[in-house]
């Protein structure tokens, strides 16, 4: 992060070790923002692959993420246009059916110091269960596959997605309107808003 970018917040979460005891690879904080991000992805935490390189979404994840907003590598790393603030920022380990949920300590400790920074966000992605539960708190619908399919009630502000991951992949061959018609939306909107018509 550049010296304008949330500092010294963003240290100060860089240092965290409230989870430490927990997480079974230690605490690696990841993620990525500045006062001038337009859009705001919101993940779950980070996998194991994200915590070794300390890159957000630099995973199978990240690709398929990338292809839905219609960006390159480039933009998506550029924290003076995009925030990547997972609802978790370490690794929590893995569980019998895939990664453990993100820590709650983290959201609860640094969620709305940081997000009080953001004044500059006008697009909010909440990817997944946890950060659609944060964000939309009780205009979610039943479950995420019910979210997702209201996502025009959320525009302008928000839109609800699955989590990207090759795990979803039955989801997505179940759900097909999610990229026929969700997704070209996205990427219009968030091409628009990062000025890459």
């Amino acid at each position: 992060m550049s010296a304008e970018d949330l500092n010294p917040l963003a240290r100060e979460v860089r240092a965290c070790r409230l989870c430490a005891p927990h997480l079974p690879l230690g605490p690696r904080p990841v993620f990525q923002a500045s006062t001038t991000a337009r859009l705001l992805i919101v993940g779950q935490a980070p996998g194991r692959r994200v915590h070794e390189t300390g890159i957000p979404f630099n995973d199978p994840s990240g690709v398929r993420l990338r292809h839905w907003l219609g960006i390159d590598s480039q933009t998506f790393y550029d924290p003076a246009r995009v925030a990547l603030l997972p609802m978790g920022f370490c690794y929590p380990g893995t569980g019998t059916s895939g990664d453990l949920p993100p820590r709650p300590e983290c959201a609860e400790t640094w969620r709305a110091r940081l997000l009080g920074q953001l004044g500059g966000v006008a697009l909010t992605l909440a990817i997944g269960q946890y950060a659609i539960a944060w964000h939309l708190g009780p205009r979610a619908k039943g479950n995420l596959t019910g979210t997702v399919r209201a996502w025009r009630e959320y525009l302008p502000a928000l839109v609800p997605l699955p989590h990207p991951s090759p795990r979803n992949n039955l989801w997505l061959k179940r759900n097909p309107r999610f990229e026929a018609e969700l997704v070209p939306v996205l990427r219009e909107r968030v091409r628009g808003l990062l000025g890459m018509e």
